[in-house]
Formats: C-alpha cells, sequence, structure tokens
C-alpha cells in the first residue's frame, strides 16, 4: 500500500474517477465526508458501486466506517460487507481492543454472507483521540485482520483543543510529531505497514512532494491522499528506487553467501544484520510495487 485514496462514499461520479486515479487502494468514505442526512444514501450508492467493479484488475477497496462510538458502524458494516471490500478503515480508533470489536463484527458479517473468515482487514486511525496516542502500543497481536496503522491529525486537533496542527513554516507542533513518531512505533512494533496521514493544501505540490519524501525516510510506507493529483506523487517517494533496490538485493546475497553470519563486508564497507533487515523490507516494498530486483 503506496497510495491511499479518499473518495466519497455518496457520489458515483467521484467514486468512478477516483477509481482510475492508479492509487493501490482506494478509501470508500462513509465518514467525514459524507454529512449525517446523507449517510444511508452513501452506504446504497457506495454498495452498489463497489459490487460492480467484480474481480477485474483494480485497486484494493477499503471502506471508512464511522466510529464505534457513534452507533452507525453496524448499519455500515451491514451495508457493505456484501459488496465484498478488501479492507475496513476504523477512524477514532481508540486501542487494539476497538480492533478486536470491529474484527468479530466483521466475523459475524462475513459468516452471514458467505465470505471466507478473516478476508476482510482492518486499517485503523490510531491517533485521533487523546486515548488512542496514549494506546499505540496495544495494536501488537490484536488481530490477524491488521493491515497497517495510520494517523491523523485534524480530528486530535479538536479533541485536544489545539487551534492548529502545523506552526508557521508549515511543520507539525510538538503533539502532533508525537502522533505521527508513535505511528510508525506502533506499526514497526505490531509488524504491519504504517502510512503516513493526508495532506491538506492539495494545490502545494511542492510542499508535499516534501513531505512524502520525508515521510518515507522516517519509515513510512505509504501515504493517504484526499486528491487524485496527490497519488502519482505518492506512488513515486514510496517506490523504491531500481538503485536501492540494486544495493539491497545485494546486501541479501552477500548474507547469504558467507551463510547468514552477524556481519558482511559490501565493498569495503561492514554491514550487520539491521541492515540485512532493512534490505529485506525494502525488496518486499519492491515486489509489492512490481518492481524486481
Amino acid at each position: 500500500m503506496r497510495s491511499l485514496l479518499f473518495i466519497p462514499g455518496d457520489s458515483e461520479k467521484k467514486l468512478e474517477k477516483g477509481f482510475g486515479a492508479g492509487a493501490d487502494v482506494v478509501i470508500v468514505d462513509l465518514e467525514d465526508s459524507v454529512a449525517a442526512a446523507n449517510k444511508a444514501s452513501a452506504r446504497a450508492i457506495a454498495k452498489s458501486f463497489i459490487a460492480s467493479q467484480g474481480q477485474q484488475t483494480r485497486p484494493a477497496i477499503y471502506v471508512r466506517v464511522n466510529d464505534l462510538s457513534t452507533g452507525l458502524t453496524d448499519d455500515d458494516l451491514a451495508a457493505l460487507v456484501p459488496a465484498k471490500p478488501d479492507g475496513i478503515m476504523l477512524p477514532k480508533s481508540n486501542s487494539g481492543q476497538d480492533v478486536q470489536q470491529l474484527s468479530a463484527k466483521l466475523r459475524v458479517h462475513e459468516a452471514e454472507n458467505g465470505l471466507p473468515d478473516g478476508g476482510i482487514k482492518i486499517l485503523p486511525i490510531i491517533t485521533e483521540t487523546a486515548a488512542g496516542v496514549l494506546a499505540a502500543a496495544t495494536y501488537a497481536g490484536a488481530s490477524a485482520r491488521l493491515a497497517g496503522l495510520t494517523w491523523g491529525a485534524e480530528d486530535l486537533s479538536a479533541a485536544i483543543g489545539a487551534h492548529a496542527a502545523r506552526d508557521e513554516r508549515g511543520r507539525y507542533t510538538d503533539v502532533f510529531r508525537l502522533a505521527r513518531t508513535m505511528t510508525i512505533l506502533a506499526a514497526g512494533n505490531a509488524e504491519v505497514a504504517a502510512i503516513d496521514t493526508v495532506f491538506p493544501n492539495f494545490r502545494d505540490m511542492s510542499a508535499f512532494e516534501a513531505e512524502c519524501i520525508e515521510a518515507e525516510r522516517d519509515g513510512f510506507t505509504g501515504k493517504m491522499a484526499i486528491h487524485p493529483a496527490q497519488v502519482p506523487v505518492i506512488n513515486a517517494a514510496f517506490t523504491p528506487s531500481a538503485e536501492a533496490v540494486k544495493h539491497s538485493q545485494a546486501i541479501v546475497e552477500a548474507f547469504a553467501a558467507a551463510g547468514n553470519p552477524g556481519v558482511v563486508g559490501i565493498d569495503g564497507k561492514m554491514v550487520d544484520r539491521p541492515h540485512l533487515r532493512l534490505a529485506e523490507r525494502l525488496l518486499a516494498r519492491a515486489k509489492a510495487a512490481g518492481i524486481s530486483a
């Protein structure tokens, strides 16, 4: 998952455009982008559109449901699980226990619709509440459905009363840098993908590209998008370069040839096992992106 594009679930026109944007994952949104009065119609539109995609070559489909505290999650799942989405995005997740609760609900809906048990994955947004940030470590082992972890700044701003998430230079303030950092660490602890949050100003492509590059540098493996124009920039930033793939393959081959010792020498430099693990992760990302070593 490099690029994950949000599309409002109540607009068939936007859904059609979004599915052709080249994103790895399309997130059909039933939450923030859909007004309360339109929730029911959004479920119907989203269900019909997802079902129409069938098994043709397409991006993975996740549905962002309304959070567990709203009382709307069950209606969202009842409407959308029959359309066979690949995953569910859970907003305002407070802990791994919320993932477990959603997993239990999904198991029932999968059984009722004749779907494989555990086939629908879960991607929680873990920093939209103060409790969620503080419980970041609880996702490890929470569910086999866990596909990754991601974070958000806007809802956290409202939850803690922050006037803004970024300073006058456009950089995240300390609280939000902490939320971002906790997401990377929590994903590493749970051994799942770390997905960076959205960049709201889709017209400032230069700043957006810089943020993508920084996110990839720091350990994120993908980023969410709010506009189709952002997708190519994300894909470029999170696709390993040919040079990086070649170097990583050389590290893996050197360790294998030496009998997997603790350290090997490559090009006059000593390379230890953490470098091997990093190389293996990069090669896995490259393979997922369709790049061969």
